[in-house]
């Protein structure tokens, strides 16, 4: 959140020369505050799982957050009973006319199919579409983050070697960035993937930056220069044990995976795995709702589809230039 001081104070310079985040007297007056609308699009098979860990990491903030889940009716879930959806979830039909501060587009198992392939594509390109009209920032994962960037500026993806799967340290190449507010030169990363974006194709994308990456990985985290997209490859979201079980599942299926780099200590899958990325999921989102999200939205919803093409247009100092 931000820090409110008098304005012309020696160290307001210094602060923000650090990527402290100082509110003059004037924004602070002429703030808009209420609950931020979220929606979360869980693709993920373990959505209870899934459930509980995007709620985890949206929770570490002083903000009131309203989160609404929304499903795929265009898939058949095999590990969610209907029961569930029914009664947590909706879908797209039922959501479509409301507008949301943020949009969380989680990961999938299917990144070894062509999108195309999806039997739910046709349904996320719909909301992909919808989200630049009805969503101030939109945060991709993993799939989701592949997917959306393929829809949006045909950017390919392409198989990798073999599976991504581990911790990994990613750097941060800018620090001062707001979504790394806080964040030391490095973090622990957990990648659990097959293919990845072509990094060729991402560098022609002008408005996109790189905000990490790492040797094993390639890139890790792309944004929007105004932050109105979000791109994260692996699973900041991920609990300690999630890794593990996926192993555990892949060797089930004969799929002969390899033990998941610098997760288990000893490198022995008998051993309970260490979190060492915890803080730095918790630091990311919180940083992504307050200034992805909480400092930028307007107060009106529906203000967003009036300035549809204005990429970059300020609604909080339009506002408070209204009053």
């Amino acid at each position: 959140m931000p820090v409110k001081v008098i304005e012309g104070l020696p160290a307001i310079d210094d602060l923000r020369a650090d990527n402290i985040f100082v509110m003059n007297d004037e924004r602070a007056k002429n703030q808009n505050i209420r609950p931020l609308n979220l929606l979360v699009v869980n693709l993920m098979p373990r959505k209870l799982i899934t459930e509980r860990q995007i709620l985890r990491l949206l929770s570490n903030t002083p903000l009131q957050i309203n989160v609404d889940f929304l499903y795929m009716t265009s898939h058949d879930f095999k590990n969610t009973k209907q029961g569930h959806l029914d009664s947590f979830y909706k879908s797209f039909s039922e959501i479509k006319s409301q507008y949301y501060d943020g949009l969380i587009v989680t990961g999938a198992p299917v990144e070894q199919l062509n999108f195309e392939e999806v039997d739910y594509w046709s349904e996320l390109l719909k909301i992909i579409d919808w989200s630049k009209s009805h969503v101030y920032s939109s945060l991709h994962i993993c799939w989701g983050a592949q997917a959306a960037l393929y829809a949006r500026y045909g950017v390919t993806k392409e198989n990798l070697p073999q599976k991504l799967c581990g911790i990994y340290k990613s750097s941060v190449e800018q620090p001062k960035n707001p979504l790394f507010r806080g964040f030391d030169d490095f973090f622990n990363y957990p990648q659990s993937r097959y293919t990845q974006s072509n990094p060729s194709e991402i560098k022609k994308v002008p408005d996109l930056e790189v905000l990490s990456s790492s040797k094993e990985t390639g890139f890790s985290i792309l944004a929007k220069k105004n932050l109105r997209e979000i791109y994260l490859f692996g699973h900041l979201e991920y609990d300690r044990e999630t890794l593990a079980w996926e192993y555990e599942r892949d060797k089930e299926e004969g799929l002969k995976p390899n033990l998941p780099q610098n997760y288990f200590p000893e490198n022995d899958d008998k051993n309970k795995p260490k979190s060492t990325w915890a803080s730095a999921a918790s630091l990311f989102f919180s940083n992504w709702l307050n200034y992805a999200v909480y400092q930028g939205t307007p107060y009106l919803g529906e203000r967003l589809s009036q300035h549809l093409n204005e990429e970059n247009y300020d609604f909080n100092q339009k506002e408070q230039k209204k009053k």
